[in-house]
């Protein structure tokens, strides 16, 4: 598979992302990984919100790209453990870490906007517009991205579930190397190389954000409803508009 070309070609031709997408199935998440940072042109950045399980796909990617930025939003609201873990896995894994904030302090946004998480799926989608889906875009612009890498699999949720190993986003390429792991996959992956999930996964959190709309799993609380009342599962970053 040829590289250079093939990437040129696809940006503007369906039926050829298509048919590259089906030889990266083919590769695993090392081999998808090393072709992409071997083959875009440009500069690659990774993703991280240091959730449940990230510390399995900050290895991977370090493990052939250490001094790879790594961009982590801070809407100012992230759980005390998530602030430790991220401190933890970045001095473990040497990470260079960028942290990505909105311009308003979360004090000066409350007495902007509200507590927007409470005003319904509108208000949760501006605040994630706000606090989320503009830093981050505004990271990544910063940082000349052209690729965007980013732990999602399909396994994660039903939004998830069509998405594929190479994705257009906006004016860069989005790969996700991991997409086709399971969650038993992901597991293996931080048991052979002694990795840590997230404090909190062991308290029953398997999908964790902001303190103010995650759940743990629960009697009462499914998956579907571990993030933003059950009202959407996507918090903007990775949804196919985005980008």
């Amino acid at each position: 598979m040829s590289a250079d070309g093939t990437l040129a070609e696809a940006w503007a031709d369906d039926a050829t992302l298509d048919a590259l997408n089906d030889w990266l199935e083919s590769l695993d998440a090392e081999a998808r990984l090393a072709w992409a940072l071997a083959n875009a042109s440009g500069r690659a950045v990774l993703s991280t919100s240091f959730g449940a399980q990230s510390a399995a796909v900050l290895h991977l990617v370090t493990q052939q790209a250490p001094e790879l930025p790594v961009v982590l939003v801070d809407t100012g609201y992230l759980f005390p453990e998530t602030y430790r873990f991220a401190d933890e896995l970045t001095h473990r894994l040497a990470l260079n870490l960028h942290v990505a904030r909105a311009d308003d302090s979360p004090g000066w946004f409350e007495a902007r906007h509200g507590k927007l998480w409470e005003q319904g799926l509108d208000g949760i989608e501006r605040y994630n517009r706000l606090r989320k889906v503009a830093p981050m875009q505004r990271a990544l612009d910063g940082l000349g991205a052209t690729l965007w890498i980013a732990g999602l699999r399909r396994a994660q949720s039903g939004t998830r579930e069509h998405r594929r190993v190479l994705e257009r986003a906006g004016n860069r390429w989005k790969l996700h190397p991991v997409i086709d792991w399971s969650d038993r996959d992901v597991g293996a992956y931080l048991n052979i190389h002694a990795l840590p999930y997230h404090p909190l996964w062991e308290q029953g959190y398997v999908s964790i954000g902001d303190v103010h709309t995650t759940r743990p799993l629960s009697a009462d609380v499914d998956a579907s409803a571990t993030r933003f009342f059950g009202l959407k599962r996507e918090c903007g970053l990775h949804e196919l508009s985005a980008g």
